[in-house]
């Protein structure tokens, strides 16, 4: 008898001394050069680690569970569930975990009546009791709680959350080193742990606010998610961490409409860590509702300067720990509250808000920069998440149109000949676009929008190219060539015809532009456009029977268009029908734009430059007309 307790103990020794130079090995590797080496390599170490445990493990679990070897027996699993989940293999790690609790209750005696999951770990944690096995328990119950976290199985966490709450307390008050120096004397006989449970459980607390709070705020439970939120400020946590439950309370208080105090939250995430610019993006959109242009300005150029660094690239969560919080933060609520829209993407938000808000030559060099940008192969944050970039014709498009702006018309007309030159061999000669039926007509559309809706596409930029092509002539004041390119933007527009069930393809009419959707409106307004633009230039070398048919044109596909309504006027004036002319002014005034105008791309807005008329002098001569003029 006594020959066979010495081969227990001298089996038990063994096992023990082959399980911590398994930890040690693993903590060697981890530490030291870690952060130099290539993920993969950790990868490699980390599956053979994970393959030497399981095979330790079916050594001990080869002979009937004995109370001497349990915590042996626990401590491997452990070791051998955090390998697995480091690696994702959760599926793997839940089997292990279920496998040990039953041995715990064959061992004790008792068995697993509860069927759900909850139960079944108050069976186990009731049948330990407090015993020398209590800690090892716990410290599997911890991976369960993992496992739970890193599946989103956050309802599970919420029936059971007093009992893991109360590990962390357990964990912290000493149990766990009471619990492991009962067996054995020398320190050396202690079987080792590849991560500390008391990291862990400090971890699983912050992650599971975390991850509990963005649910509640992904369903509207705003005030809900906030007061579980603010239990998390003052928890041992990486800043990360900490950063992440400012951010999310910001985001609280933005849905209860409260974004004064939202910046505030955004502002403290930032003051924790630099690099959390989830909460830059917050700020800026929280800047633009309120309507502070310039803070939204200097919000996006800080967002682009931030995600241009080489760090942002990296995840914000990783780390050397096996059990990182990037495997515990994976829910689809928390990922669309965390997620910023790409470096370039910034960039293109950052162009166009200067151009919009008059800040032009900072405008036109983002634009710049961001066609430059997408031209070479260092494209920071190019996949991140978010709304996604224009098409590189539109893109030209805009900031042509901002050259324009910024009065470099040659600058201008190379950006709208790259424009032309690409789509030119791909415009069609003709397109025509059915009425869907209403009953299939998100299919139709969806069918459609490689086909019909792609030709018009390239029909509606290359029209835009030779439209602001013609802008910047009449910058010039070179009227000819004007006159040219807005009748060849003109000429491409109607190659478009629509067709209504039953009926011939026509040239689009105002109400069917309204109610067709995007591509229609934008080209009525293009048409609206060139006519004004060719009709104005008509108007400089005193064309005047051809300047006011155009402009009356233009005034039909296009009667917001302002331009159009006062040289209209001015027409009508040189030709001696004053009344009708003073008429066509006051209507221009009266009129008021649409809406839908402030969210129209950039180059599709009235130019700026070229002839203009004074207004001061247009009423001047109406009150020369006398009080009938409105008849």
């Amino acid at each position: 008898m006594s020959n066979k307790m010495y081969q227990t103990h001298s089996l038990l020794d063994i096992w023990i001394q082959e399980n911590n130079e398994l930890v040690n090995k693993w903590k060697q590797q981890e530490g030291g050069d870690a952060l130099s080496r290539h993920p993969s390599q950790n990868q490699t170490h980390l599956r053979l680690c994970s393959s030497e445990f399981n095979k330790l493990l079916r050594k001990i679990q080869g002979i009937p569970p004995l109370a001497d070897h349990t915590q042996l027996e626990l401590t491997v699993v452990y070791n051998a569930c955090v390998c697995s989940m480091a690696q994702s293999q959760f599926s793997e790690a839940q089997l292990l975990l279920q496998q040990a609790t039953e041995r715990v209750l064959q061992m004790t005696g008792d068995d697993p009546v509860a069927s759900d999951p909850t139960g079944f770990w108050r069976t186990v944690l009731k049948s330990v009791g407090n015993t020398a096995l209590t800690p090892c328990v716990l410290s599997l119950l911890c991976l369960q709680w993992a496992i739970w976290l890193s599946t989103c199985q956050l309802k599970t966490i919420q029936e059971f959350q007093d009992e893991l709450f109360s590990v962390f307390e357990t964990l912290s008050t000493g149990v766990w080193d009471e619990g492991r120096r009962e067996p054995r004397g020398k320190s050396s006989d202690i079987p080792l742990l590849v991560m500390d449970p008391r990291r862990l459980v400090e971890l699983l607390q912050i992650c599971t606010l975390i991850a509990q709070g963005a649910e509640r705020l992904s369903e509207g439970r705003s005030s809900e998610a906030l007061s579980g939120l603010q239990s998390a400020f003052s928890l041992p946590a990486p800043r990360t961490l900490i950063a992440y439950t400012h951010l999310l309370s910001g985001s609280c208080l933005a849905h209860m409409s409260r974004p004064q105090m939202a910046l505030q939250c955004y502002r403290k995430a930032l003051e924790t860590d630099s690099q959390c610019v989830c909460a830059l993006y917050q700020s800026m959109l929280i800047y633009r509702q309120l309507g502070n242009t310039q803070a939204e300005i200097q919000a996006l150029r800080l967002l682009h300067s931030t995600l241009t660094l080489p760090s942002a690239t990296e995840p914000a969560l990783a780390g050397t720990h096996l059990l990182s919080p990037s495997l515990l933060l994976c829910s689809r609520s928390l990922s669309s509250l965390l997620s910023v829209p790409s470096a370039l993407s910034v960039l293109h938000n950052l162009a166009l808000n200067c151009v919009l808000h008059g800040r032009l030559s900072e405008g036109v060099e983002y634009y710049l920069d961001l066609l430059a940008a997408l031209h070479s192969e260092d494209q920071h944050g190019v996949h991140a998440e978010g709304p996604p970039l224009p098409r590189l014709p539109e893109l030209y498009l805009q900031a042509g149109a901002a050259l324009l702006m910024a009065r470099r018309p040659a600058d201008c007309m190379a950006l709208c000949d790259e424009v032309i030159t690409t789509t030119l061999e791909l415009l069609p000669e003709k397109v025509v676009l059915e009425e869907p039926e209403e009953e299939c007509e998100a299919e139709t559309k969806a069918l459609s929008a490689g086909g019909e809706d792609e030709k018009v596409r390239m029909l509606l930029w290359a029209g835009a190219a030779y439209l602001l092509q013609g802008h910047c002539y009449t910058h010039l004041k070179d009227w000819k060539p004007a006159v040219t390119h807005y009748t060849r933007c003109f000429n491409l527009l109607v190659k478009v015809r629509f067709k209504k069930r039953g009926l011939q393809p026509q040239i689009p009419s105002a109400d069917v532009v309204g109610k067709q959707g995007t591509d229609l409106c934008i080209l009525q307004r293009l048409k609206g456009l060139s006519l004004a633009g060719r009709g104005i230039s008509f108007t400089q070398t005193d064309q005047l029977r051809e300047a006011l048919r155009d402009l009356q044109l233009s005034m039909q596909a296009l009667p917001e268009c302002a331009g159009a309504g006062l040289w209209c006027g001015e027409v009508l004036w040189r030709l001696g029908r004053r009344r009708e002319a003073a008429a066509c002014w006051e209507k221009t005034w009266s009129f008021t734009p649409q809406p839908s105008v402030e969210s129209l791309s950039v180059y599709l807005q009235e130019p700026q430059s070229g002839p203009l008329l004074d207004s001061m002098e247009l009423r001047r001569r109406i009150q020369e007309l006398g009080p009938t003029s409105s008849a």
